[in-house]
């Protein structure tokens, strides 16, 4: 392996939990230095939800690193597949998706992904999977099933799971894996990314690629960013997560809210940093916790909304956490001047979800009107003109008044 080489798998390597196989990476790379063909690194995106966050960018920016390095990324919109759902990570089936719901998912996260990717038309390609799947006759998918055993199938945990617990295991959910695989021989991938929950999917294609007389891809598994409660995988669902379309007062907010034990991995997950570097930040004997997660932070936010809305964020978090102070801008909220339930106001005001979020909130201490603390979800307030509503220390909404 040549020194150019080396240092490129080194950088292709950082960060990653598997590679399936690293002489093999080394290889192709080699050759495509060699032929100048640039290599195709494939990462599937089934459209089951419209947003991305900072734990679906990890993925994303080791394609980009493929991207930097010359190569091509293709990105596969698992228009198809979505209509079966992958079961992985899922203890039931999930429900199918409507053709609406999946165009208009697949336009979002394609908007979001280009803040990550280079989308120029050299450097990305994008193809949905229904392009071939669709056009599978009933002798080809006997094919395809033929390549797999049951008893392989059954190693996935997720299935194991169900099928011990005696939970139902549609035959639709075996068609997945198969068709994920069958996605690289389409497309003639040499790389194949994803998260270590996708790594049996990958290693599928890998054994298709083979069957169909080509070589096989090389699979590199990406770890699951840990969320910001520091124990969950980061999930919407959750509300432990990191928006790439946050504003940047809330990113750098939320970043700062991680636990001091997350910081090395989102150092090294979610920033370019030399990992000599990082050690320095995440050494508490060499720099304050604060200041480093400070750090962090601004790298993040720099990554979504460039160097000043960086500092401008930096600048904002210090007037409101360590001066106590109040943002310069805030959220503007119309609404009558009639009297309404705490709770309601803060629904209205969109800082909660549900009715119920809102009175835990109160009753938790997190909830000020104009500094005052509430405590009693259903006491009334009268609203007035530039009345503030804080909810905790990152959420705050000053009302306009309006006439009826």
């Amino acid at each position: 392996m040549t020194f150019e080489i080396a240092e490129q798998v080194k950088l292709l390597k950082r960060g990653t939990v598997e590679v399936y196989r690293e002489d093999e990476l080394a290889q192709r790379l080699a050759e495509a230095a060699k032929t100048g063909r640039p290599l195709r690194a494939k990462l599937g995106m089934d459209p089951t939800a419209p947003d991305i966050h900072l734990g679906h960018t990890v993925v994303l920016r080791k394609l980009r690193q493929f991207q930097d390095l010359g190569h091509k990324a293709v990105l596969i919109i698992g228009d198809y597949t979505a209509r079966i759902g992958d079961p992985t990570g899922q203890n039931t089936t999930r429900p199918m998706l409507t053709a609406e719901q999946i165009k208009a998912n697949a336009q979002t996260y394609f908007d979001q992904a280009g803040k990550i990717l280079d989308m120029s038309p050299d450097k990305v390609e994008v193809r949905f999977n229904s392009e071939w799947l669709a056009d599978l006759r009933l002798a080809d998918v006997i094919k395809l099933t033929a390549s797999m055993t049951v008893a392989r199938m059954l190693e996935r945990d997720t299935f194991q799971i169900r099928y011990k617990k005696g939970d139902p295991i549609g035959i639709h959910e075996f068609l997945y894996p198969l068709m994920q695989g069958h996605d690289s021989v389409a497309i003639h991938s040499d790389v194949e990314l994803g998260g270590t929950d996708q790594t049996f999917n990958n290693l599928v294609g890998r054994d298709l690629q083979r069957l169909d007389g080509q070589p096989a891809q090389i699979v590199i598994t990406m770890p699951i960013l840990v969320g910001l409660d520091g124990v969950e995988k980061m999930s919407k669902s959750k509300g432990n997560y990191i928006g790439v379309t946050d504003l940047p007062s809330e990113m750098f907010g939320k970043t700062m809210s991680i636990p001091d034990a997350l910081m090395g991995n989102y150092f090294t997950l979610l920033t370019d940093l030399p990992t000599d570097e990082i050690k320095k930040w995440v050494d508490p004997t060499q720099t304050h916790p604060r200041q480093a997660k400070a750090r962090l932070a601004a790298l993040i936010v720099e990554q979504f909304h460039g160097d000043q809305a960086a500092r401008q964020a930096a600048e904002q978090f210090d007037k409101v956490f360590a001066q106590n102070q109040l943002p310069d801008e805030l959220p503007a909220v119309e609404m009558a001047a009639d009297p309404v339930p705490a709770a309601k106001l803060l629904l209205h005001c969109g800082m909660a979800e549900t009715g119920g979020q809102a009175k835990r909130l109160i009753k938790q201490g997190g909830v000020r009107i104009d500094n005052r603390r509430i405590e009693d979800p259903n006491v009334a307030v009268n609203p007035a003109e530039g009345m503030v509503v804080q909810v905790g220390k990152r959420k705050f909404a000053k009302l306009t008044l309006v006439k009826h």
